[in-house]
């Protein structure tokens, strides 16, 4: 992954500058992915019993082989995160409430309208979908953040923000989506039992573990051997596993659920278009908001990002644990990660273009 050269800091902002542009190897991530998608699909068709034999390896809700290609893919990122700067972060009012208004407010009820738009006689694919707009970003957007070079301290803030927003708030906001608001309405009502035993085990997995990692290999980094070997030798070192972890879990994710992709098609397309509606509009409240709050390039990408990103860990091990692993919801989920991947991939090179465009 490309590694950002660090300024000053301005008062309020501790901002992480970064080169406008890709760097050689992050420039070709669309190949790689493209690759990697296109493996996992092979793999499902002339190796079905994959599947089977990934899901064989969980634990509760999370698949072991998932989580460690998450692991592998967040754990950089994260060593990579300054936490001494995290109160600058904290203390920046303007990014917490736009974030937390975003995330929580804007997403699903976004989500909610687009799914019942694009798939008002699909009720079952309706519910996956709301169900994706619940599960708001803990993993991935940490690795697009980097590749837009937003703030990295920001995207940790934030994502920790997230997840404690998210067991608190999951389930509510289910009950509130699925029953309380389609009854207002005169829609349809879906009842569903969420577990919270469930979502806490991925915002643990997902994020809490590389999280302490992170942190812990600063601390003990610095201490150890100082700043300059910390972030000039070890950094350079790590950094690149965090592409290797993305390809990985994304090859894992089309071999799972490739074939339900192949046999589909024409599902996979409905599900897909009021999630590239989602993507497209949740990032580009976020940088409009971004920009009126007068935050800067770094913040506002790292705002627009999470706000566009969606857990799908915790979408999919929902849908199965609520609904059946064969169910319309399940596939909803499912579909999730396989359009979210590429959507988010071509809004990294839309926020490198605004950057001079719209913050000089």
């Amino acid at each position: 992954m490309t590694t950002a050269a660090q300024t000053p800091a301005v008062p309020t902002e501790a901002v992480t500058a970064a080169p406008a542009h890709l760097g050689r190897t992050d420039r070709l991530l669309p190949v790689w992915i493209l690759l990697a998608m296109g493996l996992g699909l092979l793999l499902a068709v002339v190796a079905p019993g994959v599947g089977d034999l990934l899901h064989a390896f969980s634990i509760g809700s999370v698949s072991v082989p998932i989580a460690v290609g998450l692991l592998v893919m967040m754990y950089p990122v994260l060593a990579k995160v300054r936490y001494s700067d995290a109160r600058a972060v904290a203390g920046d009012r303007r990014l917490l409430v736009s974030s937390l208004l975003l995330n929580w407010l804007v997403g699903p009820a976004l989500m909610f309208a687009l799914a019942w738009v694009f798939l008002p006689d699909l009720p079952e694919y309706r519910t996956g979908l709301i169900i994706v707009g619940l599960a708001r970003c803990i993993a991935m957007v940490l690795i697009w953040n980097d590749l837009a070079c937003g703030d990295r301290e920001a995207a940790a803030f934030l994502v920790a923000v997230n997840s404690v927003f998210q067991v608190l708030a999951f389930a509510a906001l289910g009950w509130f989506y699925l029953q309380v608001l389609p009854a207002w309405l005169g829609l349809a009502t879906t009842s569903a039992e969420f577990s919270i035993g469930a979502i806490t085990a991925s915002v643990l997995v997902f994020l809490g573990i590389p999280l302490v990692a992170g942190y812990l290999s600063r601390r003990i980094g610095e201490a150890t051997r100082g700043r300059a070997w910390y972030e000039g030798r070890f950094l350079p070192r790590v950094g690149p596993f965090a592409l290797y972890g993305l390809l990985f879990t994304i090859v894992l994710l089309f071999a799972l659920q490739g074939r339900q992709v192949i046999d589909r098609p024409l599902d996979v397309v409905r599900i897909a278009l009021p999630l590239l509606a989602y993507f497209a509009v949740m990032f580009a409240a976020g940088i409009a908001t971004g920009r009126l709050a007068g935050l800067s390039y770094a913040r506002t990408a790292t705002l627009a990002f999470t706000a566009a990103g969606n857990n799908f860990e915790l979408a999919i091990a929902v849908a199965i644990g609520t609904f059946g692993a064969t169910s319309g919801q399940a596939l909803a989920g499912i579909v999730g990660p396989l359009i979210e991947v590429p959507a988010l991939i071509a809004l990294v090179y839309v926020a490198l273009w605004l950057r001079p465009r719209l913050f000089g």
